[in-house]
């Protein structure tokens, strides 16, 4: 019973938030993401242990402010969400921009996948795109239902977003595929040695899931990046061109390929990746633990 309260009470700060304007808003994140980099403790120690894995050659300082900089990032996106959740269709179509959309009606009739890496404007940009058009997503369910629930109907707002938990395996995501509708995908996240192989990520060996060229050689998809970026007025939704000979036949060189361009987008603003997930949670035979 305290816990459904304390929730509610939560979501009720969040919904009274989404009448504020955004520098406000943003104001309060910063003032959120510094109670959480002392309070979150081990959620700090795993992004502490993943920068300092990733960025060997930054001296302690520098990847403190980095650590600063991302909880801080983190926290904006974070109160953001009460914008997705309840602002109205006009106010989110001006905060968030979308760069690239030709890119998403080639004339070619193939299904499509989005391939969305982990930045902390993710769901932003993920609703953006689906209030143009019907789409389809992956989401993990969280452990409380409330919480879950706001979650599921925030994501499903515009055009009947089809939902799909990870636990429904492929089967519905090669269904929406096969019916047209774009398909987010994030395959950067370690979700154990099942259904993946170990390739290097920042020159660490991660769990990498063959997921994406899997459901490619099914579906005959063509595989767009849509990067996230959160911006000082809102976020921009940046769709690249459709990755060319992929996939190669190799799954070893697919996925170096899929990491290594993660590599380039996470250089290009290292402060708004998602550190605090364990990435490095499952290691290769015989190695040690680093969380």
């Amino acid at each position: 019973m305290l816990t459904r309260l304390l929730t509610l009470a939560a979501l009720g700060l969040l919904w009274l938030l989404h009448w504020l304007p955004l520098p406000l808003i943003r104001k309060v994140g910063v003032l959120f993401g510094a109670l959480t980099f002392y309070g979150a403790r081990h959620r700090r120690h795993v992004a502490e242990t993943n920068l300092r894995l990733c960025f060997p050659h930054l001296d302690e300082p520098a990847r403190t402010d980095l650590l600063r900089r991302n909880f801080r990032a983190f926290a904006q996106a974070l109160l953001d969400r009460s914008l997705l959740w309840w602002a109205g269709e006009k106010r989110l179509r001006r905060l968030i921009r979308v760069r690239g959309a030709e890119h998403l009606d080639d004339g070619s009739g193939r299904p499509t996948i989005l391939l969305t890496p982990h930045f902390v404007g993710m769901d932003a940009c993920g609703l953006r795109i689906s209030m143009d058009r019907q789409t389809a997503v992956i989401y993990s369910n969280q452990s409380n239902p409330l919480i879950n629930a706001v979650m599921r109907k925030g994501r499903a707002r515009f055009h009947d977003t089809v939902l799909m938990s990870r636990q429904d395996g492929l089967r519905k995501a090669i269904k929406s595929l096969r019916e047209g509708l774009p398909f987010f995908y994030a395959a950067d996240m370690d979700f154990g040695a099942k259904d993946a192989v170990f390739v290097p990520f920042f020159g660490v060996s991660a769990a990498t899931v063959v997921g994406l060229p899997r459901l490619v050689s099914l579906t005959q998809a063509r595989v767009i990046p849509l990067v996230s970026h959160l911006t000082p007025d809102g976020y921009l939704a940046e769709l690249l061109p459709a990755w060319t000979d992929f996939p190669s036949g190799d799954m070893d060189a697919d996925l170096r390929r899929l990491n290594s361009f993660i590599e380039q987008e996470v250089l290009k603003m290292p402060d708004q990746y998602f550190w605090l997930h364990k990435r490095f949670k499952t290691r290769p035979p015989g190695e040690s633990k680093v969380y």
